[in-house]
């Protein structure tokens, strides 16, 4: 590479790539966004320095290093963890990505084709930082072991037992779900017909009996943390009825590739509601309704 101007142009034909990296390995678009960034910085000195035009492979370089960005934000992220104050919710919901239903701009399509589910998102951030590396760089971008090594700074055979062990672990947490969009809609819009009123029965009839409900309202609220962890179908649906003088608002949207809402109340969003259905019934819900990060979103027209 030579000149800035070029070192910029070829690092935009890989930021989308980057991008998805970062936002699967940290769960948070803001901070994604602030990984990216330092990659760019990264390059920039690099090629400051004179050393860029000896990068053979640009995306493979800069796929590593935006993980080696991330890993260090998931471990400062963990260390924060032990500290009293720590800002991160214990039912966190990451960032959710939006798009109306239906949709046909093919550009949107190729950017949400390989979406991850939240569901996945919320098993991702229970790995160590440098499982979550291991498993997003091989199992979900295909880079080699080898590479991956040098970030974590262990043999590649402790890197493979790294994503071994973290596919493990996917596995065993991640729900099944159902692909179909049309049965999925057809599930979600017979909950919120039942929320709107009030059917208590009807409710009940589309929980699966061991349904979660996880919900992130915020890091705290009047001093307390805002968040729930709800399991169980009779509790969930105690929690849809409570939303009901609400649900009128609630429009179908696609969230992270699946089926959810987004409620907006006067313009300004409450909620976005993102679900897991199987077998016609919903096993898992996801609610983010932290107003700041509501906020930064990007919501369907």
């Amino acid at each position: 590479m030579s000149g800035t101007q070029t070192s910029a142009e070829r690092f935009e034909t890989h930021r989308r790539h980057l991008q998805a990296v970062a936002y699967r390995m940290l769960g948070s678009l803001a901070e994604a966004e602030d990984a990216v960034q330092e990659a760019w910085l990264r390059l920039s000195r690099t090629d400051a320095a004179g050393e860029a035009d000896g990068i053979a492979n640009l995306g493979g370089w800069l796929t590593t290093v935006t993980g080696r960005i991330c890993l260090d934000m998931l471990r400062a992220r963990a260390a924060r963890r032990e500290e009293p104050m720590d800002d991160r919710p214990a039912a966190f919901v990451p960032d959710p990505l939006l798009r109306s239903l239906p949709h046909d701009d093919p550009e949107q399509e190729a950017l949400h084709a390989d979406a991850v589910g939240l569901a996945l998102l919320v098993v991702l951030e229970t790995l160590e930082p440098a499982e979550r590396l291991a498993f997003v760089l091989h199992d979900m971008f295909a880079v080699p072991f080898d590479d991956i090594a040098r970030v974590v700074e262990r043999s590649p055979a402790a890197t493979r037992q790294l994503a071994s062990r973290a596919r493990r672990r996917v596995r065993a947490a991640t729900p099944a779900a159902d692909p179909d969009l049309g049965r999925q809609k057809k599930v979600l819009d017979a909950f919120l017909a039942a929320s709107r009123e009030g059917d208590f029965d009807a409710l009940l009839a589309l929980l699966h009996p061991e349904v979660v409900l996880r919900a992130d309202a915020g890091a705290v609220v009047r001093g307390a943390a805002a968040t729930k962890l709800v399991h169980g179908a009779r509790a969930v649906a105690e929690q849809a009825a409570m939303f009901s003088p609400f649900a009128h608002a609630a429009r179908t949207a696609l969230v992270n590739g699946a089926i959810g809402a987004v409620t907006v109340i006067e313009g300004r969003p409450l909620a976005v509601m993102g679900v897991t259905v199987a077998d016609g019934r919903i096993t898992g819900m996801y609610i983010l309704a932290d107003p700041q990060r509501l906020a930064r979103l990007d919501l369907p027209a």
